[in-house]
């Protein structure tokens, strides 16, 4: 017997929660398995985490000191009250009927502690593959795993199922009858800036059994809990996490297309004071099973909450009996003062929310197609899309404030639909069913691809550098190569991180004269490198080449910078679309700007800025070990130490240009991978023996570790205050 060693312990007042589903061990049989993944989508701005065992979420775990993605939009932002978290976890049921009974297998359900529970009833059969369609050199993280096969930016591609060595195996689960079912799940994320909001999740369903399957319904059950975690941690009085603070809603407005949207969502009440306002929302987009014979149902109840005085029709299922109903049937909407407009629950509380989508199978067995079966050893497919979105502006929960909502899950639908205008719906009388599997899904409009960048750091200056491989790019819609220009981004991280994220710096549009009414037609002159005869040449750095060059000058040093290069293209009237521009979140690279690295004789003065030291920098975060001063004028190696004026040893710093990344102090974070000027290190004013440093006048001096400086050896010094 397989036994699952997931661990998964929380509560609903505070979430501790351990690595998620550590790992596998061997059954009795010594029969091994794969160890559990989790991996996040991290190219959009959605990062939601996938695992290998039908768990999406991470429960907001802390790794390495870092809380990853669990379902947080947005993701790539220095704007602290965008960065909103919206479920802890959230899992894939699957429920249907074998010789008349009901089963419904579950990745997990409310108040589940530990492995062997039940409600954790699906085991990994393989580890997390990823794909990509990004062969960019400028975004090295996802071109290390480019295929030709990818279908999005990022796929995360892996397989589990609900039952152990046979189809008959429990592995040890309560209450659990396995359909004998298992699931190959591929998830998918883009970055294009229209589409960077939504993750999709194909599933298919394969019948492993040697029983017939009947009326097949799938949903996602959701633990939702719209939050901002640096809202909690920061700002108190006021502030702090709750789970009882959200409502639910089932959103059945109109497309463009003209077909129902059955958006189900959450979003936190009041938007805590402007730092959790936004939705998000689960969407069926297609089955094998045609969509005017597949249905979506919305579900909710509070957590751990069967019996609801208030709510009767809204409690948790606590059998495979229940839970195949909820599955199958959509909630009964209520009226009156305790329930919205539309029929659910207006009073805040720990909901949660489920979608379920429904019959399933590879054939009907009812003459009007209300039912179907899946036989042994066929599969059935089913997509669905989480989409978050930020409000549209203020006030109550309303159709307007969900149009960024809408227009987030309409291009969600779009990338399942692809080139199938009619989406595979319009039946005439008498036509027959036949599921097209020659429907080229998942084809976007697409901008010109991510310039490749880089970027060349010094004292109050940064030098962009970006290569032309936009501009052969052919447009998969249009057929045609319509490339029309850059556009150049900076911005400065201040503390609250509340400002805009990007300032637009340059713009260089094409000067030809069939377009001249897109862009300033400023031509690429400009910024593009040239030779010693004014020729169109590149300049090499580091084995890769760039054709275009933009200074910034004048950005004050020690401050975090980002900056970013786009390509845009002419649009496809005949599609009716505009000019589509890739993301700047994309090739975004943070720096530090500061004095360069000497590298042979040093004969700069060293020096600390800011230099008195009063109390607090204004680049600084909130917490002690937050602050941050910096030296600045050193030699390519250095030895920094720090002395009070009776000579006591305070720290000793090591500096290795080449290798410098700020590692040895909070405020720079090195997962944003900041490129330096190479003269410059940071210090925390927290002394050698883990202490704050005291108001004062301290000394230090730095001796040239490079042995290959002509100055080798020689030590200078100087002075800063600190005041507190």
């Amino acid at each position: 017997m397989i036994q699952s060693l997931h661990t998964f312990c929380f509560s609903k007042l505070r979430l501790t929660i351990t690595p998620l589903l550590l790992l596998f061990i061997q059954s009795a049989l010594s029969q091994s398995v794969p160890d559990v993944f989790d991996k996040y989508t991290s190219v959009g701005q959605l990062g939601l985490t996938v695992t290998n065992f039908g768990v999406l979420g991470n429960g907001w775990n802390r790794i390495n000191g870092r809380i990853l993605p669990s379902s947080q939009y947005k993701q790539h932002t220095e704007n602290l009250r965008e960065q909103v978290e919206h479920f802890s976890s959230a899992g894939l049921w699957v429920g249907g009927i074998v010789n008349g009974e009901r089963r419904v297998s579950t990745a997990i359900v409310d108040g589940v502690f530990e492995s062997g529970q039940e409600g954790f009833e699906f085991i990994a059969t393989s580890g997390m593959e990823i794909k990509s369609s990004i062969s960019s050199t400028s975004q090295d993280s996802m071109a290390q795993f480019y295929s030709p096969y990818a279908v999005s930016h990022q796929d995360l591609i892996t397989d589990f199922k609900d039952f152990g060595e046979n189809p008959s195996d429990n592995f040890g689960i309560p209450n659990h009858t396995p359909l004998g079912v298992s699931i190959h799940l591929e998830a998918y994320a883009w970055n294009f800036t229209y589409a960077d909001a939504f993750v999709l999740l194909n599933y298919t369903i394969t019948n492993q059994s040697e029983e017939t399957i009947e009326n097949i319904y799938t949903g996602i059950w959701t633990d939702a809990s719209v939050a901002n975690m640096n809202y909690t941690n920061r700002y108190e009085p006021g502030g702090g996490f709750t789970w009882y603070d959200n409502l639910d809603g089932f959103d059945r407005s109109v497309d463009g297309g003209g077909f129902t949207r059955d958006l189900s969502y959450q979003y936190d009440l009041d938007g805590d004071a402007g730092w959790a306002e936004s939705y998000i929302g689960l969407k069926v987009l297609g089955s094998t099973v045609p969509r005017p014979y597949l249905r979506s149902n919305h579900n909710q109840w509070v957590w751990t909450t069967s019996t609801n005085t208030d709510y009767p029709d809204f409690g948790m299922p606590l059998n495979d009996s229940e839970r195949y109903k909820q599955l199958s049937t959509s909630v009964r909407r209520g009226s009156g003062e305790a329930f919205t407009e539309a029929g659910y629950p207006s009073n805040a509380n720990s909901w949660l929310f489920m979608l379920s989508t429904g019959p399933l199978g590879t054939e009907p067995i009812s003459a009007d197609s209300s039912k179907w079966q899946l036989s042994p050893g066929e599969s059935v497919n089913v997509i669905f899309a989480t989409v978050a979105a930020r409000w549209n502006g203020g006030g109550e929960d309303s159709h307007n404030r969900r149009a960024n909502f809408h227009v987030n899950a309409d291009w969600a639908q779009r990338a399942f639909d692809g080139e199938d205008k009619n989406r595979n719906n319009h039946l005439d009388e008498g036509e027959d069913i036949d599921y097209d599997g020659e429907i080229d899904r998942y084809i976007l409009p697409a901008p010109p691809p991510v310039p490749n960048m880089t970027v060349d750091v010094g004292d109050q200056t940064v030098t962009v550098y970006w290569a032309d491989n936009a501009e052969d790019f052919i447009d998969p819609i249009s057929r045609q190569k319509d490339f029309e220009g850059y556009r150049v981004y900076g911005a400065r991280k201040t503390a609250g991180g509340e400002t805009a994220e990007f300032t637009l710096l340059a713009e260089f549009d094409q000067s030809d004269s069939t377009f001249r009414h897109i862009g300033y037609n400023t031509g690429f002159d400009a910024v593009r490198i040239t030779n010693d005869f004014g020729e169109p040449d590149s300049i090499e750095i580091e084995g890769n080449a760039y054709h275009y060059r933009f200074t910034n000058n004048n950005v004050k040093n020690g401050w975090l910078n980002y900056y970013a290069v786009t390509a845009y293209d002419r649009g496809d009237p005949e599609a009716n679309l505009g000019s589509l521009e890739s993301s700047p979140y994309a090739n975004r690279v943070y720096v530090y700007p500061g004095a360069k690295t000497v590298t042979n004789n040093w004969t700069l003065e060293p020096g600390v800025y800011p230099n008195p030291y009063q109390g607090q920098a204004v680049w600084e975060g909130y917490g002690s070990r937050e602050r941050m001063i910096w030296f600045t004028n050193l030699p390519r190696m250095a030895e920094i130490r720090i002395f009070t004026l009776a000579g006591d040893l305070v720290d000793v710093l090591q500096h290795d240009s080449p290798t410098y990344a700020g590692a040895d102090i909070q405020n720079i974070d090195q997962y944003k991978s900041p490129n330096f000027g190479g003269g410059e290190h940071a210090w925390d004013l927290i002394t050698q023996h883990d202490q704050a440093l005291a108001s004062g006048l301290y000394l230090f001096t730095v001796e040239n570790q490079d042995e290959k400086s002509s100055s080798f050896g020689q030590v200078k010094e100087g002075k800063f205050l600190v005041i507190k």
